[in-house]
C-alpha cells in the first residue's frame, strides 16, 4: 500500500506504482493520503452512524482537503481540493522574510553566505515549532538576535491559512454540503500543530478538530488498515476513492469532451459514441486529456492513439465507442471500437508526460477563474462546428439533387450558404446561429420534397 497526495494525477500515480514495483514491492493499491487518514480515524466510529468527515491535511510542502461520507463502514470520498505548492515550508519562508527585513538581508546576500542562509532556514523551522507551544522565540547567530513572537508569526502566515480555508469552501461546494453538515474535522500533517491553523479550521467548520492520532503517523496507520482490508483480514470497512481531475478526449475544434468527470468514484468505466466527419474516413485519432477547461489547449495531454481499419462509409455512419477505464489506483486505460466492423485499439496511459506540481495545482483554479471565458469559447466553437457541417451538407445536397431543384432554389441556397460562410469568419456566435437557422429553414422543405421524389422513383413499377 502506497499513499500519494490527493492531487497526484494519472501519470504520477502510475510512476509511483512503477517505482514501487522496481523497488521489489508488491503494490496492492495507490491511495490518497487524506483518504488513508480517514480510515485511521474511522476506527472509533460506529457502523450504524451516518457521518460527513472533512480531512484537512497540511504537511511540509502540500495541502489537501477531502470531504468524505461514512455510512455502514463505507468511506465514500465526495470531493477533494488542495494545493501541491503550499505547506509548512511556506510558514518557514514567512519567518525568513521577516528576519531578512529586520536585518536588511537580501536573497543574494544569503546565497553568498551559505552558512548564514542555512542557519537562518533551520532557525525559522525551529521558531515555527516552538511558537506552537510558546509565545516567544529568540536565538542568537553571529552576534545577531533572531526573535519573533506568536502574534507576529500568525499575522505573517494568516494569508496562507486563509488560502486553505478558501479551498475548504470549494471542496464543500463540490461535495454539495455546508460547513454545518460536517460531523468530524480531521487534522493531518505536521503543520496542523500550528495553533492558528487549528483555530481557523475550528472557526470555519464550527466544531472541535479531531486530532487524537499523531498527525505525522495517521496516514501510515490508515494505509496499514487499508492493506489489511485488501489482504482479506477484515471486511467491516470499505473505501471508495475518486479521480482528482476530469478525463476526456479532444473533439472537433479543439473542444474537451469529458468522459469521466472529476470526483468520479474509482474503479470506474464510462463510454461514449462518436462518428466520422469526412466521407470515406478510415482512421480516427483519439487524443486523451486531463483537466477542467473546455478547450483542450488549456488541459494536460496524457496520450493519443489512432483507430485504424474503419470501413469507408459516408460521414456520420460509423459508430465508434470510446471507453475510459480507471482501476483502483486511478490508472487509465482508453479503448476505441468501431461497432459495425469490430475494429478496435487501446492505450494505457504511461508516466512519460511531465508536469510540475505548481502547474497541476493551478489547473483547477484556472478552470474556476476562466469559467466564463471558456463557456463563451466553447459555445462559439460548437456554433462553428455546426455551421461547417451545415455548409458541407448543403454543398452535397446541391450536388446530388441539382436536376430536381429549380434555379431559384439553387440560387437561394448558394446565397444563404455564402452568408453562413461570412458569419463563420466573423467569429460572432449569434450571427453564426442566425445564419444556420435561416439556411435550415429554407432547405428543410426542399429536403422533404426531394425525399418524396426519390421514394416515388424507388417504388416506381413496384407493388406494395
Amino acid at each position: 500500500m502506497i499513499t500519494v497526495p490527493a492531487y497526484f494525477n494519472d501519470a504520477q500515480r502510475q510512476a509511483t506504482r512503477d517505482a514501487g514495483k522496481l523497488a521489489g514491492l508488491d503494490v496492492l493499491r495507490i491511495v490518497n493520503e487524506p483518504t488513508a487518514a480517514s480510515l485511521a480515524y474511522g476506527l472509533g466510529l460506529k457502523r450504524d452512524e451516518v457521518q460527513n468527515i472533512a480531512v484537512y491535511d497540511l504537511g511540509g510542502g502540500t495541502f489537501d482537503i477531502s470531504i468524505l461520507h461514512l455510512e455502514d463502514g463505507i468511506f465514500d470520498v465526495l470531493s477533494t481540493h488542495g494545493d501541491t505548492f503550499l505547506g509548512g515550508d511556506d510558514f518557514d519562508k514567512c519567518i525568513i522574510d521577516y528576519w531578512s527585513s529586520v536585518y536588511n538581508f537580501s536573497e543574494q546576500s544569503l546565497k553568498e553566505d551559505p552558512a548564514l542562509g542555512q542557519g537562518i532556514r533551520l532557525l525559522a523551522e525551529q521558531a515555527k515549532k516552538q511558537l506552537s507551544e510558546k509565545e516567544y522565540f529568540s536565538h542568537t547567530i553571529a552576534d545577531r538576535v533572531f526573535s519573533i513572537d506568536r502574534n507576529t508569526f500568525e499575522s505573517l502566515i494568516s494569508p496562507l491559512v486563509e488560502k486553505t480555508i478558501q479551498m475548504c469552501r470549494l471542496a464543500l461546494k463540490d461535495a454539495g454540503l455546508k460547513s454545518e453538515e460536517i460531523d468530524h474535522v480531521v487534522l493531518v500533517g505536521g503543520s496542523t500543530r500550528v495553533p492558528l491553523v487549528k483555530k481557523e479550521i475550528q472557526k470555519f467548520f464550527g466544531k472541535e478538530a479531531y486530532d487524537k492520532v499523531n498527525p505525522d503517523e495517521v496516514v501510515a496507520l490508515g494505509a496499514a488498515i487499508q492493506a489489511d482490508i485488501l489482504a482479506g483480514n477484515r471486511s467491516d470497512l470499505l473505501l471508495l476513492d475518486i479521480t482528482p481531475l476530469s478525463l476526456g478526449i479532444e473533439t472537433l475544434g479543439g473542444l474537451m469532451d469529458v468522459i469521466i468527470p472529476r470526483n468520479t468514484k474509482v474503479p470506474a468505466g464510462a463510454g461514449r459514441q462518436y462518428t466520422t466527419s469526412v466521407d470515406g474516413q478510415t482512421k480516427l485519432r483519439i487524443s486523451v486529456y486531463q483537466g477542467e477547461r473546455d478547450l483542450v489547449r488549456y488541459n494536460r495531454k496524457l496520450g493519443e492513439f489512432i483507430l485504424k481499419g474503419i470501413p469507408p462509409m459516408p460521414a456520420g455512419i460509423p459508430k465508434i465507442e470510446v471507453r475510459f477505464i480507471t482501476d483502483a489506483d486511478g490508472i487509465l486505460t482508453v479503448k476505441a471500437k468501431e461497432l459495425r466492423s469490430g475494429t478496435e485499439a487501446q492505450i494505457e496511459i504511461k508516466s512519460t508526460y511531465g508536469i510540475s506540481e505548481e502547474e497541476m495545482a493551478a489547473m483547477l483554479l484556472d478552470s474556476i477563474h476562466n469559467a466564463g471565458e471558456d463557456r463563451d469559447a466553447k459555445a462559439l466553437q460548437e456554433a462553428v462546428n455546426e455551421g461547417q457541417y451545415i455548409l458541407a451538407s448543403s454543398k452535397k445536397f446541391i450536388t446530388q439533387n441539382s436536376e430536381i431543384l429549380d434555379a431559384g432554389d439553387l440560387h437561394q441556397i448558394s446565397n444563404l450558404s455564402e452568408k453562413l460562410d461570412d458569419a463563420l469568419l466573423s467569429g460572432d456566435k449569434d450571427k453564426i446561429n442566425l445564419a444556420i437557422e435561416n439556411l435550415n429553414q429554407f432547405t428543410a422543405p426542399l429536403a422533404h420534397k426531394v425525399m418524396d421524389i426519390r421514394i416515388k422513383e424507388a417504388l416506381s413499377g413496384k407493388t406494395v
